[in-house]
């Protein structure tokens, strides 16, 4: 593994430590307000944990808000690219293998999707739903599916002329065994790289549309709408406002340092 891929996983493994870690040892609610400590700088105090990264204009612990806003970033980003990689695997596959009128189907179905922008699909899915976790799961699921199913499409055609797989076929071998033997070890990487940068994509796409006020909504931790909602203090609290960018930037950039793995 390359001296990148290492920095991607020290980077991601330490954000999710920090964001499993304080609500075991610090305990605290990210929507409790106190009005007694507004936008208090911080003064990392360990052992106390609400002030040890300040509080936010409401009072709330900017600790507990980072944690519980990498957790849901991590956690959308996990289970969007997982349900978008397996019904664009299989289909890429089918529409790869099979070609004809199932190529032709799926390809159609593909272009028409893909004819949307990505973020006005979401956000026409958003508008059933305004601020549903799953309305915005659902919306970046069926935009990351496209990019799994047309890659692998174009590499499956291309390696089931490959004479391995042409004589695996003659001597008879089932579609599951040939899947398993000469197009995953293929596929593997190339669909570990698109995971890695779907992963990436979901999280700066979260943040954004947190930070115009269409994603989730408040009370809700999340770096896009922590954005938002500390713009107004910069010029008396910046470190407030610095602290959700920072994040965002080492989380896309760890799951970007994780991708590019070249297929064998």
């Amino acid at each position: 593994m390359t001296l990148q891929r290492w920095v991607g996983v020290f980077l991601l493994f330490s954000l999710l430590a920090f964001s499993w870690g304080v609500p075991l040892i610090w305990p605290l609610d990210p929507a409790r307000q106190d009005l007694m400590v507004l936008l208090t700088p911080p003064d990392f105090d360990w052992s106390v944990g609400v002030t040890a990264l300040g509080t936010d204009h409401l009072g709330r612990s900017l600790l507990a808000r980072l944690a519980a806003a990498v957790r849901l970033s991590l956690g959308l980003a996990l289970i969007g690219v997982v349900t978008a990689a397996v019904p664009g695997v299989v289909l890429g596959v089918l529409a790869g293998w099979c070609g004809g009128w199932i190529d032709r189907g799926l390809s159609l179905l593909a272009d028409a999707v893909f004819a949307l922008p990505g973020l006005l699909l979401v956000l026409l899915v958003l508008a059933i739903a305004p601020g549903s976790f799953i309305a915005l799961y659902v919306g970046i699921a069926l935009l990351l599916w496209l990019e799994f199913f047309r890659v692998v499409r174009a590499q499956t055609r291309r390696l089931r002329q490959a004479p391995a797989v042409q004589a695996s076929r003659l001597l008879g071998f089932g579609p599951v065994l040939l899947f398993r033997r000469h197009l995953w070890p293929e596929l593997a990487p190339v669909v570990l790289t698109l995971a890695a940068f779907g992963a990436a994509a979901t999280v700066m796409a979260t943040a954004a549309l947190g930070f115009v006020s269409v994603g989730l909504r408040p009370p809700v931790a999340e770096l896009g709408l922590m954005m938002t909602e500390l713009l107004p203090y910069y010029d008396e609290a910046p470190w407030a406002l610095l602290q959700p960018v920072a994040v965002m930037a080492l989380l896309g950039l760890s799951l970007t340092l994780l991708a590019g793995k070249d297929p064998r």
